[in-house]
Order: structure tokens, then C-alpha cells, then sequence
């Protein structure tokens, strides 16, 4: 009997003690928190975008100028398309700015 009401108490004493936990939040918290969540978002989303952008331009700059030191002979039809390459890469990074402010309240 001594154990049984050991459960109870302890299965019921966290319920009972963290009620105001599940309370409902006005109005004014949600709309803090969702300000909050698109804050992270859009900081997150400039983050990831500038890291695999600065990872893409690195290895497309790494490749060229190994074609270049390969053949030197080559680097004018290289260069171009590397600058056009580059170009693209660095337009991800824009475009994911871009969607960060329209996420932004």
C-alpha cells in the first residue's frame, strides 16, 4: 500500500506542480516569440548561405587555377567562364538576402 501511494504521488505531484506551466499565452508573447523565431531564421538562413557560397567559389577558384597551372596556354578560355561561375554563386548568396529581409516583420 506504502508503494502504491509512492506512485500516485509521484506521477501525480509533476502535474500538479507544473500547471502554470500549460497556461495559454496572451497574444503579446506569441507574437514575441514568432518576431524571435524569424529573427533566427533569417540570421540562420544568411549564415548558411554565405558559408556554402564562400565553400563554392573556393573549389571553382581551386579547380581554375589548377586548369591554369596545368596549361597556362588555356587561361583565357578559363577565365571566363570562372568569372561567369563565380558570378552565379555569389547571386545564391543575394538571393537568400533577399528572402531573409522578406522574412523579417
Amino acid at each position: 500500500m506504502k508503494k502504491l501511494a509512492l506512485r500516485l504521488v509521484s506521477f501525480a505531484a509533476p502535474f500538479i506542480l507544473t500547471a502554470t506551466a500549460f497556461a495559454q499565452e496572451s497574444a503579446a508573447e506569441k507574437e514575441a516569440v514568432a518576431i524571435a523565431g524569424r529573427a533566427l531564421a533569417a540570421g540562420l538562413a544568411i549564415g548558411i548561405a554565405a558559408f556554402g557560397c564562400g565553400l563554392g567559389q573556393g573549389r571553382a577558384a581551386t579547380a581554375a587555377l589548377e586548369g591554369i597551372a596545368r596549361n597556362p596556354n588555356a587561361s583565357g578560355k578559363i577565365l571566363v567562364p570562372l568569372i561567369l561561375g563565380l558570378a552565379l554563386i555569389e547571386s545564391l548568396c543575394i538571393y537568400a538576402l533577399v528572402i531573409a529581409f522578406q522574412v523579417q516583420p
